[in-house]
């Protein structure tokens, strides 16, 4: 099983509009709602990819009901964890031409409802896998990060990271199975560059020196790396228009394990599927078609550089 916890869940409101004048009305030309949430997206994929996973998270308000009804219409598992506050609404504003994204700090979680969380991760299924994703809402620190891993270490649950705090440096120590950074992330984080292979070669050595088992290292339009330690992997990018880029970063990393999962294998394929599910994500509203997704992996290469 996999399991996926959102700290902070969201809304996504994708919103079309030809044009956007300030001060002015401006009329949209179409809006699309999706329950969302960086972790609650790997879900979603995964499903999509008939693996067995199950969705983690604090759900509040209107909001929080909403993206638990939808997941459940999607057949998806989910374990919330409901609190009185409302779940965040992020917008995203498409005006034919340039993107724009609005991203809530998101809802206030008190001190009992996170001790709630940490008794439903405590009995999660042995010998399983949590992805841990997405930002921190209002009243939980980073040291909840910590707190969480330690539960899993102790039930032999292998954990995922994909988290842009600070905190990531020093959560592996733990030795987290997989972290899937992009380059931002690197830079601001680690303080690495990556804009020449002998760059990323070196960046990637530094991450697993602080005891990242493998790396996911995802870079957009300019494609994605993969390191476990011993080799690294390039694989390309297809070539798309771009609607939004929200999801797609998710969308890759669930793609990606649902083919290396459970024997770390198939590390080509698994690469191939995550950049073309990436790309088909961002050329479209969400995660809703995910149609081109075959087409698009005959025409990724996949180069082994190390």
């Amino acid at each position: 099983m996999i399991y996926t916890l959102t700290l902070n869940t969201a809304i996504d409101m994708n919103i079309h509009c030809q044009g956007l004048i300030p001060y002015s009305v401006n009329r949209t030309s179409h809006t699309e709602y999706s329950p969302n949430g960086k972790a609650v997206n790997v879900s979603i994929v995964l499903h999509k990819f008939n693996k067995p996973t199950c969705a983690l998270g604090f759900f509040g308000g209107f909001t929080g009901k909403y993206i638990v009804e939808e997941l459940n219409k999607m057949q998806i598992q989910t374990m919330p964890c409901f609190i009185d506050d409302i779940t965040r609404i992020n917008i995203f504003i498409n005006d034919g031409q340039k993107e724009y994204k609005l991203v809530g700090k998101g809802p206030f979680v008190p001190d009992n409802k996170k001790a709630e969380m940490l008794n439903i991760i405590s009995n999660l299924e042995k010998n399983s896998y949590l992805v841990i994703s997405g930002s921190l809402p209002n009243n939980i620190e980073s040291d909840y990060y910590q707190s969480i891993i330690e539960l899993c270490h102790k039930q032999n649950i292998q954990v995922i990271l994909d988290i842009s705090h600070p905190k990531l440096k020093q959560l592996l120590t733990y030795r987290p199975l997989l972290i899937k950074p992009n380059d931002d992330e690197l830079n601001d984080i680690f303080g690495l560059k990556t804009q020449t292979i002998e760059q990323v070669i070196t960046a990637l050595e530094t991450v697993h020196s602080f005891g990242a088992q493998n790396i996911l290292l995802t870079m957009g339009s300019k494609g994605l790396y993969f390191s476990n330690g011993q080799h690294i992997w390039f694989c390309d990018a297809v070539t798309i228009k771009l609607v939004s880029s929200a999801c797609a970063g998710d969308a890759s990393l669930a793609a990606f394990l649902s083919e290396w999962l459970p024997k770390q294998e198939n590390i080509e394929n698994a690469m191939k599927k995550a950049s073309a599910t990436g790309a088909n994500v961002a050329e479209s509203d969400g995660l809703g078609l995910l149609d081109k997704i075959s087409s698009y992996m005959n025409k990724l290469t996949v180069t082994k550089i190390r």
